[in-house]
């Protein structure tokens, strides 16, 4: 039996098990693994490891997807969450040729996914207080916004949820150094059904204080020194 003979509820189950490469090469087959690839049920979530692949044009953006992560957890990672004032040439340059790239595909998710319940965002430098109000003006059925090492982030995304927010019921912003304890209270307090998780983040050293920047270049020089 030739996989072209099962039936459409058949072929996106078997859809369902691949990863974004295979269902593409797939469909690349035949006109009918074409239609099961637009299928609109078979992209309800996705899962991204690197903005390189929110470039490609192996999955489909639209009404129907759900569930979004963009989880870069490569070492290179790094490079976008130090502060620019640690950064080498070379990490300098590697952050800039990605600097739009999640921001980009977050707002053409915001024109195409107004039915999203779920974002998840992990180590995106680049992203900023704007693109995730525009989510949160966008999407307004938004459940669950969890926010790890996104170094970009302040109380400005804080104070969008209690403004935008209505919906949603889970709030992580670990390890985003940026945001502060009153950013926090704030929160807490116009949105107590919502569940606040804020691990290392508010008692972390911000980007946004030049002045105890300059405090840990003279420290780090001491200890060379030393």
């Amino acid at each position: 039996m030739h996989i072209t003979q099962l039936n459409r509820e058949c072929l996106l189950h078997l859809f369902s098990f691949l990863d974004k490469n295979s269902r593409k090469n797939l469909a690349e087959t035949c006109h009918k693994l074409l239609e099961v690839f637009q299928d609109p049920l078979l992209w309800s979530l996705l899962n991204f490891h690197s903005p390189v692949e929110l470039k490609k044009d192996n999955f489909l953006l639209g009404p129907a997807l759900k569930y979004l992560s963009i989880c870069w957890y490569s070492e290179r990672v790094k490079v976008c969450n130090i502060e620019d004032w640690m950064k080498n040439s070379f990490q300098k340059d590697f952050c800039n040729r990605h600097e739009n790239t999640v921001s980009d595909f977050l707002l053409d998710v915001c024109n195409r996914c107004p039915n999203l319940l779920s974002l998840t965002l992990s180590g995106c430098g680049h992203v900023t207080d704007d693109c995730i109000l525009q989510v949160l003006k966008n999407c307004p059925n938004l459940k669950s916004l969890k926010l790890e090492n996104c170094v970009r982030i302040t109380d400005h995304t804080l104070e969008a949820v209690t403004l935008h927010g209505g919906s949603l019921r889970t709030l992580h912003v670990d390890f985003c150094r940026n945001i502060t304890q009153a950013g926090l209270e704030r929160v807490r307090q116009k949105c107590p059904s919502v569940m606040l998780r804020a691990e290392r983040s508010a008692n972390m050293i911000p980007d946004s204080k030049p002045e105890k920047k300059l405090m840990l270049e003279k420290a780090s020089r001491k200890l060379v020194q030393l």
